[in-house]
């Protein structure tokens, strides 16, 4: 089975300057563009709000300028939190960059699971699963580029997406309810950690509504962040407190929530010696994709990950770690 090698940015740069988020926006458009022409299978973005460390609120810009500077790389934005969103103003913003794109952006639509990027845009938390179903049904309405009645109006949205009916739509979510959610909205489903029980009640459910399942993505059992080193001793003691903050950020937002892209470690060490965060030496990823790891999830601005170390892990993975599996 051949491995898959995603780029995946949240833009998360603590206590980083102006300049210095600049140049990791400007530093994301040129790598995707590398990763284009290396051969890498995706390039996906997250959305947050109210992050003190900057973490990406607004995907579809970025997704933009990366469609502008690639011409085969499918990008993925996982995930668009829809509730945040007007449903007829995104139809637009989704029906533009999927001519942009040529319809090589997807989309992970889910609720979120942070109650403060609710108050942010004064939206309810408590009405909020009613809410995204409702919000999606309209988004899929408005891409169809023909009028209907919203909230007692005729609107019609222009022009309809290249893709038709509309560009790929997931739902994504870790519980039951989203699996089942997923199902009502006729929807692919991409829970954001790997149990099969989702998968199956995901399925079980379409049927149950008399329609196909669509395509369910579950997470592979494989490190969620992969950073490539011919010194991989080096990187961990000078680079290592990035993949911390990365992994602290999100452990304290998760709570009770499972996530594929989490671990507890409190220290460098605890958190190297565990299976989450890799670096490893081109040879040593060559080996591990040939003996069976299915995924490669590289992360090059992980904790505001700098340019050098970045650049180093992009190209031994684009430049050796690629042709020696794919060849």
């Amino acid at each position: 089975m051949s491995t898959f090698f995603v780029l995946r940015y949240d833009f998360r740069t603590p206590g980083a300057t102006a300049a210095e988020r600049q140049e990791l926006f400007a530093r994301s458009v040129e790598q995707v563009a590398h990763a284009d022409r290396c051969g890498f299978g995706s390039a996906m973005l997250s959305e947050h709000h109210s992050s003190d460390d900057g973490y990406l609120p607004s995907p579809i810009p970025v997704a933009s300028a990366w469609a502008a500077v690639t011409s085969r790389l499918p990008i993925s934005v996982s995930a668009l939190l829809v509730n945040l969103y007007d449903p007829i103003r995104l139809a637009e913003d989704i029906a533009v960059l999927d001519h942009l794109s040529g319809g090589r952006v997807s989309y992970t639509l889910g609720l979120g699971y942070r109650e403060v990027e609710y108050d942010l845009f004064g939206r309810s938390w408590r009405t909020r699963g009613a809410d995204v179903e409702e919000r999606i049904g309209v988004l899929v309405r408005a891409l169809t580029g023909q009028p209907f009645e919203h909230e007692g109006r005729t609107v019609q949205v222009t022009p309809a997406p290249f893709t038709s009916p509309h560009p790929f739509f997931f739902y994504g979510g870790g519980s039951p309810a989203a699996a089942r959610r997923a199902a009502r909205l006729g929807l692919g489903f991409a829970p954001q950690h790997p149990d099969r029980t989702l998968k199956a009640l995901y399925q079980e459910t379409c049927r149950e509504l008399g329609r196909d399942p669509g395509l369910v993505i579950l997470p592979p059992p494989a490190p969620a962040v992969v950073f490539c080193s011919e010194d991989p001793d080096a990187f961990w003691a000078a680079y290592g407190h990035h993949l911390l903050a990365d992994a602290r950020a999100y452990e304290a937002w998760h709570g009770e929530n499972q996530s594929w892209v989490r671990d507890a470690a409190t220290t460098v060490e605890e958190l190297r010696a565990g299976d989450t965060y890799v670096v490893a030496t081109p040879e040593e990823l060559v080996g591990r994709c040939r003996a069976g790891l299915r995924l490669v999830s590289t992360h090059p601005g992980c904790g505001g990950m700098p340019a050098d170390p970045s650049w180093e892990s992009q190209r031994l993975i684009g430049e050796k770690v690629i042709p020696a599996v794919s060849g």
